[in-house]
């Protein structure tokens, strides 16, 4: 799957960065200046800032610059910066947009022991498994996670019961028991639907639709990257099983309804089940605190069919922070100093930000373990694989949403958006 990617983004970021590449120049030892490129979030900005602040004050030969931009802009101006080799010391957008710098060269690979690590032996060790192969290329890592999310599905438990429901042995472990579950607490006016028993999180398919794909044994692509959509039945019974939830069907959901993670802490008889990640407790507690901590609401694993090949949970996703291999020595140690001490604080990050970074100590903390369900979802994502990353990702997931949207939304068979989903996906993993 490396070598797949690689040849996939390698054209595109050579095309989009079409720039010599300048190998790291000695500089002599001094004040070192760095500047940081992150996208927007303003709670975590201020704890990354304090943790400049206390880098700056312990390192007085090291200042930094800090720079926001816009999620929907920072990979454009990321590449525009380093096409004219002015691209910051250290960035981070997210593994699709940043793998093409990876696998190009433009990242320089972890220096574990700036870092605070005794080598990269100790630094993988502190991970959990396999949350550092997007960014390992060759036996080297490439990047340190600021944070990785996957999704489970939270329960009204209280809805449930209302509705004549054992919260614990009712609770759905398949997609059939969704299906039946979503008959049995769905709500209509007309063909208007005014309480959901599940909906699916929409718009993201790569990310939670695709694994349902994956669990009868279908591909989105063969394993050594030329054909797309493997195995029919996969793909036709999950496509079949989306038209008979949506409005064409049993009228259980649509993508044309508010989004279930927007309106489960509300606890207003709207929706019983939503997919979302351990940062949705946080915002629970703020938003609705009396339902937060009642005995009204669990969280339960990805379900997977009853007939499973095998078992896939929800895809996860996540950031890497990663250093500009064009800046010198100096400036890529003083970059990895710097993010070394900035991760070395992950509880801060979880209690404060709701971000989690997957390493071993943060899993094995109170500070993760008494929030509540976080068992839940470190099973789910330790059984895991990371979304398809790659430049043409982004299409990919386009291409999907448009399949399964004309199936549940505009009747088309199963058979059809199979048919132009392969074709469109095969023309965008033909491109060079």
């Amino acid at each position: 799957m490396k070598k797949l990617l690689k040849g996939l983004l390698c054209a595109s970021l050579a095309l989009a960065v079409s720039v010599p590449f300048f190998s790291c120049k000695k500089e002599a030892a001094g004040p070192v200046e760095l500047t940081i490129w992150t996208h927007e979030d303003q709670n975590r900005t201020a704890l990354e800032k304090k943790f400049i602040e206390e880098f700056q004050a312990a390192n007085p030969n090291i200042t930094v610059n800090y720079v926001t931009y816009p999620s929907g802009k920072i990979k454009d101006i990321l590449v525009a910066g380093f096409a004219a080799n002015q691209g910051p010391d250290i960035f981070n957008v997210e593994i699709n947009d940043s793998y093409p710098f990876v696998v190009n060269g433009r990242v320089a690979p972890v220096d574990a022991v700036a870092a605070g690590y005794k080598n990269q032996k100790d630094l993988v060790d502190s991970y959990m498994d396999k949350m550092l192969d997007p960014v390992t290329l060759e036996g080297k890592v490439y990047g340190l996670p600021l944070e990785l999310t996957n999704w489970c599905i939270y329960l009204n438990k209280k809805m449930m019961r209302e509705a004549g429901l054992d919260p614990e042995w009712d609770a759905p472990r398949s997609w059939e028991d969704v299906m039946k579950l979503s008959e049995k607490l769905a709500i209509h006016n007309g063909e208007i639907i005014t309480r959901r028993g599940f909906d699916f999180r929409y718009p993201y398919y790569l990310i939670s639709w695709l694994p349902m794909v994956e669990q009868l044994g279908g591909k989105l692509i063969s394993d050594d990257g030329k054909t797309a959509i493997i195995d029919n039945p996969a793909w036709i019974q999950v496509f079949d099983y989306m038209r008979e939830f949506g409005p064409k069907g049993k009228n259980l959901g649509s993508p044309t309804y508010t989004a279930a993670r927007k309106i489960f802490d509300n606890n207003n008889n709207e929706i019983a089940m939503s997919l979302s990640g351990l940062y949705q407790e946080q915002r629970m507690a703020s938003t609705n605190p009396d339902f937060f901590k009642s005995d009204d609401w669990s969280v339960i694993p990805y379900p997977q069919w009853r007939e499973a090949k095998e078992k896939v949970p929800c895809h996860y996703y996540g950031h890497y922070y990663m250093v500009n291999s064009q800046k010198s020595k100096e400036h890529q140690a003083a970059a990895w100093k710097l993010l070394g001490f900035m991760l070395s604080h992950a509880e801060d990050y979880l209690r404060e930000v709701a971000i989690i970074q997957p390493k071993k100590s943060l899993f094995e903390s109170e500070t993760f373990k008494d929030m509540p369900y976080s068992k839940v979802f470190e099973e789910d994502l330790q059984n895991g694989t990371i979304v398809y990353y790659a430049e043409n990702s982004p299409k990919i997931d386009a291409l999907l949403k448009t399949a399964v949207e004309s199936v549940m939304l505009s009747g088309l068979s199963s058979e059809e958006a199979l048919a132009t989903l392969r074709k469109s996906v095969q023309e965008v993993i033909d491109e060079k």
